[in-house]
């Protein structure tokens, strides 16, 4: 278990980033069987699609109609574009907040852009590579690892200071926090991740009862339909690549 328990947390929740415009390209080269995902801008920087606004927005209406007593003491956020954006139209700056480059997505190294497609006709190798490591410890060059960011997350638990946490991330981060405050095994992780999209937008959360971390609400979008918004699926290319049959 992550060590959060002497720093007073009961509670901690884990909002995705709604849909990208990164999120879209990727379904869309995928989809095509296209080699590269046709993205202009650094990942950091790649902003929430039309649809991702609309999530946002719902996610505000939402937090601002939740009674006092259920708000976070503390907000932290990633520092890429999607999640800060989200976490703005989500929260408005009201409970204290942070950007924690802790929280940032899996840096991908040689395999930054490609397709499940593109890793197989550029990158055999690595494939291979993935295959016999497994997912959970397979670094591509320059890149990372999932147990790279739980090291990542690990540590920012460590430092929470509030009784009520709210973070804003990505897919990954959301099955990681599984591993962690649940101690689930890797194999089960792998195998639940490969078979499980989570939805953008959605909320993942956990709350302590004697010590031990209970999962309360699993991949939640309730709040974007009772709002008349549409959930979407659009996979992290951090989660799915090299995967070629993932999701």
């Amino acid at each position: 278990m992550a060590q959060v328990d002497s720093l007073g947390v009961d509670w901690i929740g884990l909002i995705r980033h709604g849909e990208s415009t990164g999120n879209v390209a990727r379904e869309v080269a995928e989809s095509a069987g296209h080699e590269v995902i046709d993205i202009t801008e650094r990942d950091a920087d790649v902003p929430l699609s039309d649809q991702g606004e609309r999530q946002g927005r719902a996610l505000g209406r939402w937090f601002a109609a939740l009674p006092r007593e259920q708000w976070p003491d503390l907000v932290v956020c990633s520092p890429y574009r999607r999640a800060i954006d989200t976490a703005r139209l989500t929260v408005s700056g009201r409970p204290r907040s942070r950007v924690d480059e802790r929280l940032r997505d899996r840096e991908l190294g040689v395999l930054d852009l490609l397709t499940s497609h593109g890793v197989a006709r550029r990158h055999p190798d690595e494939r291979a590579r993935e295959r016999r490591l497994g997912k959970f410890y397979y670094r591509p060059p320059g890149g990372e690892s999932w147990a790279d960011v739980a090291l990542r997350l690990r540590s920012l638990l460590r430092d929470l200071d509030g009784k009520r946490v709210l973070l804003f991330g990505h897919e990954l981060q959301a099955f990681l926090l599984r591993y962690l405050l649940e101690c689930l095994p890797e194999p089960d992780l792998t195998a639940f991740a490969h078979n499980t999209v989570v939805p953008n937008a959605s909320l993942t959360s956990w709350r302590r009862e004697e010590g031990l971390w209970v999962l309360e609400r699993e991949f939640e979008t309730d709040h974007l339909v009772e709002r008349g918004v549409e959930p979407t699926e659009s996979g992290d290319s951090a989660t799915r690549t090299p995967e070629p049959s993932a999701r």
